[in-house]
């Protein structure tokens, strides 16, 4: 079955950069668009960033410049480069593939960006 497992996530200084990895199995990872996802405390979760599987990039707009979405097809991994991190950024990270019509979701990682 498809598992998505995320690693990288802690406690980062305001204006310090974390890289997130999301690790997919049981799936052809190198064929689907692949997504981050933030849910943040009382707050929906939101869409970071979507990368195709021909490397074409989406970010939502008030994260453009700072974050990047990246995968390896070769590791069966995705990433997600964040930098000069700030208190809003902090949150649970979640990585995200739809396969035939159904959502996938890791467990998520958490983000803390003290203020």
């Amino acid at each position: 079955q498809v598992q998505l497992v995320e690693s990288g996530g802690g406690l980062v200084q305001p204006g310090g950069s974390l890289r997130l990895s999301c690790a997919a199995s049981g799936m052809i990872f190198s064929i689907y668009t692949m997504g981050w996802y933030r849910q943040a405390p009382g707050k929906q979760r939101e869409l970071v960033a979507t990368i195709t599987r021909r490397y074409s990039t989406n970010y939502a707009d008030s994260l453009k410049g700072r974050f990047t979405i990246s995968r390896d097809n070769a590791k069966n991994t995705l990433y997600l480069q964040m930098n000069s991190l700030k208190p809003e950024d902090t949150a649970v990270y979640y990585c995200n593939v739809i396969i035939a019509n159904k959502d996938y979701w890791g467990q998520g990682t958490q983000v803390t960006v003290p203020s």
